[in-house]
């Protein structure tokens, strides 16, 4: 091996990539070619065909699915996994870290593993991908620059506060886990009912709301999973940790004063 070729891999690097949510439909041909040619592949996907298309194109592809424990605080897992990665970077590899659907959306190790590289002094990239709220977009007919769009993971929405506007439609991640903050295999949303009410106080308790799964199957057929339900009646909705919750806004609110129409 050459001096150059050496110090290229004593250098070390990191690409993250996601699978999109239809795996193979959806995976960029960039994401592709930067699972094929890395030296090291570690992937956290847990969805079964994106990891069978990880592994026809990196068959020495690496889960990381064990870095999760029953119980652990999310935080903690994503910690390990992180520097499990970083340690193939340390050593001179260049490494690509594989999320399903957007690597950088609700995806906190993905941006630890590009900061933390960084900071260190590796190449570190993210390339981006197809996320549920893309598929959301499509699927229920959205235009976020119509009316504009909120997005919050549940938990975080109810718990930090956030002012939100509801003449805008309201995106809630993860709706189906909402209170839960360790990782567990008998998910629940404990405190979804909490939810339930603090969004009431801007809603009539009528309102309907939709919760959304995007199709993940590649086959015709498997459409998205589209339920509607009134606000107050959401716990009996069939929620998993997929699930995001689609708020359209109230109707017939008044425009805001002096707001010219959208330029398209």
């Amino acid at each position: 091996m050459s001096d150059s070729r050496e110090a290229t891999r004593a250098a070390g690097s990191l690409t993250v990539v996601g699978t999109g949510l239809r795996p193979g439909l959806q995976t960029t041909p960039e994401a592709r070619a930067q699972i094929t040619v890395a030296d090291r592949v570690f992937y956290m996907v847990g969805e079964s065909l994106a990891e069978g298309l990880v592994q026809d194109l990196a068959p020495e592809a690496e889960p990381l699915q064990r870095f999760y424990q029953e119980g652990r605080p999310r935080t903690e897992c994503h910690e390990a996994m992180v520097e499990h990665v970083l340690a193939a970077v340390r050593e001179g590899d260049d490494v690509c870290l594989v999320f399903y659907g957007h690597p950088g959306v609700f995806v906190r190790p993905g941006h630890q593993a590009v900061r933390r590289a960084r900071t260190e002094g590796f190449r570190a990239v993210m390339l981006p991908g197809v996320s549920a709220e893309d598929c959301l977009f499509a699927d229920l007919g959205v235009d976020p620059a119509a009316d504009g769009c909120q997005s919050f993971e549940a938990t975080s929405f109810l718990h930090r506060g956030y002012r939100f506007d509801p003449r805008c439609p309201l995106v809630l991640w993860q709706v189906g886990i909402t209170g839960e903050l360790t990782f567990t295999s008998e998910y629940g949303a404990p405190e979804l009912p909490a939810l339930v009410e603090r969004l009431c106080e801007s809603y009539p308790r009528h309102h309907e709301v939709v919760a959304y799964e995007a199709a993940i199957l590649p086959l015709p057929g498997a459409g998205p999973r589209i339920e509607k339900v009134a606000l107050a009646d959401l716990a009996a909705a069939r929620l998993t940790p997929c699930t995001t919750l689609y708020v359209p806004p109230l109707p017939d609110v008044p425009p805001l004063p002096d707001v010219p129409p959208l330029v398209e």
